[in-house]
């Protein structure tokens, strides 16, 4: 069946632990993504935005979400934010399954998609998925969309 993304509301279950393994990786954004969303701030639930996960036994090992870029002033501009799994997790294709499922709802709404990568295995994976590096102070890396040819692709749902 592959691996399952679908979309996910916080609280649930693992967050706290995804947490403590990105602050102990010295990343602060799974601390902000729980910030935001209990602040009301960031609740991935303007149009075209999204937050989606994987859970393995009911408990969350990987999220990630889509919003419209903050940083780039232009609606058609989404972003993602917030990707991370859990590192005894990592190599097993949930990282390439999730970013590509917010790859395909991005497509609905955005003429490209921006991210910022924390680390080069991260910028390893979003590459591989068609990810063009840039020189800009608010993103390293961006994806534009041909829509004629991406319009087929945008009809697979999430979960």
């Amino acid at each position: 069946m592959g691996i399952q993304i679908s979309r996910i509301r916080l609280p649930i279950r693992g967050l706290d632990e995804l947490r403590a393994e990105a602050r102990a990786e010295g990343y602060n954004f799974m601390e902000r993504l729980a910030n935001e969303w209990e602040s009301g701030t960031n609740r991935f639930d303007a149009p075209g935005e999204t937050l989606c996960g994987h859970l393995e036994n009911g408990l969350l090992i990987a999220a990630g979400g889509l919003n419209r870029d903050p940083f780039a002033g232009r609606a058609e501009v989404g972003r993602l934010r917030r990707v991370y799994v859990h590192p005894e997790w990592r190599g097993k294709g949930i990282g390439t399954a999730l970013v590509s499922a917010l790859i395909r709802e991005a497509r609905r709404s955005f003429a490209c998609v921006r991210l910022r990568a924390e680390n080069p295995g991260a910028a390893r994976l979003y590459e591989r998925l068609g990810f063009e590096p840039i020189a800009d102070p608010s993103a390293t890396h961006i994806l534009i969309f041909e829509f004629a040819a991406d319009a087929a692709e945008a009809d697979e749902e999430l979960g």
